[in-house]
């Protein structure tokens, strides 16, 4: 099998449409330049745009596109995401952040408690 050119989220976000750039949309970790398909799109361009240079794959599935649907984005394919952005390391770095905000939120909390003795949460 051939190896697929691997691109940033930073990469991908640069090809938005504007400024004669193509559109690139990212789906299950996969690069697809949809540029040339947009103006076909059933459901009509600005439900494409709306994620030009991001990660469409929540909208691609909470919308259930067809089976003929998936087959045709093959043709679109151009790559994949770069390890580092790829969806399971994203939700690491957000778990990691998040569990690091609870920390300064609890931090906070028991210090207001010990600078007025009344806060507790």
């Amino acid at each position: 099998m051939e190896s697929l050119q691997r691109y940033t989220l930073k990469e991908v976000a640069k090809q938005n449409g504007t400024d004669g750039n193509r559109i690139w949309i990212v789906l299950h970790d996969m690069v697809y330049d949809v540029t040339d398909y947009i103006n076909k799109h059933p459901g009509g361009p600005e439900l494409v745009e709306e994620y030009a240079g991001q990660d469409a794959t929540r909208g691609f599935d909470d919308f259930g596109h067809s089976s003929d649907a998936k087959r045709l984005l093959k043709t679109f394919l151009i790559g994949e995401l770069a390890d580092e952005d790829k969806m399971s390391c994203r939700r690491k770095n957000v778990s990691r952040h998040n569990v690091e905000s609870s920390k300064t939120r609890s931090g906070r909390s028991r210090f207001l408690s010990i600078l007025c003795g009344k806060c507790t949460t």
